[in-house]
C-alpha cells in the first residue's frame, strides 16, 4: 500500500475544512441537518475525485434525507469549493455515510451499562 504524500495530506485537511464550512453555513435545502458533520475527506492523487465521510446526529431518517440534500447540491457545493480552494482541479464529490461516531457512542453506551450492573453485584 502506497505512503501518502504530505501534499495529500494537506489537500485533505483544506477540503474537509472548507467542506465543512460550506455545509454549516452555505448549504440552505432544508432536508440537510444541521447536526451534520464532515469526518474524512480522502482526495484522489489527480485531484478528479474524493470521497466525504459525513456524520448526522440523529436517526436513519435524518441521515437519508441529509445525503439526498447534499447530493442535490452537490454542484452547488464544489462551485464554493472551486472558489474557496486554489486548486488545479475541483474534486467531484461522493457523499459516504459514516457511522464510526454513533458506533463509539453506542458503545460507550453499553460500557456504562456494563459497568452499573457490575457495582450493583
Amino acid at each position: 500500500m502506497k505512503k501518502r504524500s504530505v501534499k495529500n495530506t494537506r489537500i485533505n485537511e483544506e477540503v474537509l475544512r472548507e467542506l465543512s464550512n460550506i455545509i454549516r453555513g452555505d448549504v440552505k435545502d432544508p432536508r440537510v441537518s444541521p447536526l451534520t458533520s464532515v469526518v474524512a475527506v480522502e482526495v484522489a492523487p489527480d485531484l478528479k475525485t474524493a470521497k466525504a465521510y459525513i456524520s448526522v446526529l440523529g436517526d436513519e431518517a435524518d441521515a437519508e434525507k441529509t445525503l439526498e440534500g447534499l447530493k442535490s447540491s452537490a454542484g452547488y457545493i464544489r462551485h464554493m469549493l472551486a472558489e474557496n480552494i486554489n486548486l488545479r482541479n475541483t474534486p467531484e464529490i461522493t457523499y459516504i455515510m459514516d457511522q464510526s461516531i454513533e458506533y463509539g457512542v453506542r458503545m460507550s453506551h453499553l460500557i456504562d451499562e456494563v459497568n452499573k450492573e457490575k457495582g450493583n453485584d
